[in-house]
């Protein structure tokens, strides 16, 4: 991660939206988890958040598959050799994306892990750009949502907790006065008898 939560939450409070697809371009899921945290807290629309999220999502998504697409040649000719691309696997692979292109990027999309892989490989096997998107954005609904309804929900329980957590301490500071006001009742008592 590039930067540390506190301050991604930090930026996200005060530049929200602004800032928001950016940074999900760059960080994606755990981003998604904080939007949706903080939408439960009131500081984001959890609406809005969720529309700007999948926006960047499939952003990010474009520019590795813009690596692919427009670096290909390059990255063939210069490195390719050195980790086994070759033409020939680049033309079985543009088969490949041919025959299998939508379930293959919907995948890689659900599977985090090989994710970029997938989405570099595209690019590279010349997947025209509207079935890139189109195939990317039907798992980036569902995905989206589900991670910033994780942190909706996670926000929705701090606050509980942290209401109850108020009423916990309450309870533990008037038990204490309680306990010392009996402690010196009992004590007071015990000294009149002695006498």
């Amino acid at each position: 991660m590039f930067f540390s939560y506190a301050q991604i939450v930090q930026w996200l409070l005060v530049y929200k939206y602004f800032l928001l697809f950016p940074i999900v371009v760059v960080e994606g899921p755990v981003v998604t988890v904080i939007a949706g945290f903080l939408s439960s807290l009131g500081h984001l629309s959890l609406f809005i958040a969720y529309w700007v999220i999948v926006a960047g999502d499939i952003a990010g998504d474009s520019i590795y598959y813009a690596v692919g697409r427009w670096g290909r040649e390059g990255f063939i000719e210069r490195w390719g050799h050195y980790v086994g691309i070759t033409v020939e696997r680049v033309r079985r692979l543009e088969k490949y994306f041919t025959q299998h292109s939508g379930k293959t990027l919907m995948i890689g999309k659900i599977t985090h892990a090989i994710g970029a892989v997938i989405l570099i490989a595209a690019g590279v096997a010349r997947v025209p750009f509207r079935r890139f998107v189109l195939f990317n954005f039907i798992p980036t609904l569902p995905k989206s949502l589900v991670f910033i309804l994780i942190g909706y929900y996670f926000g929705q329980v701090y606050v509980k907790f942290d209401r109850y957590l108020e009423y916990a301490t309450v309870a533990v500071i008037g038990l204490i006065i309680l306990s010392a006001g009996i402690y010196f009742i009992i004590r007071k008592l015990g000294k009149r008898y002695e006498q």
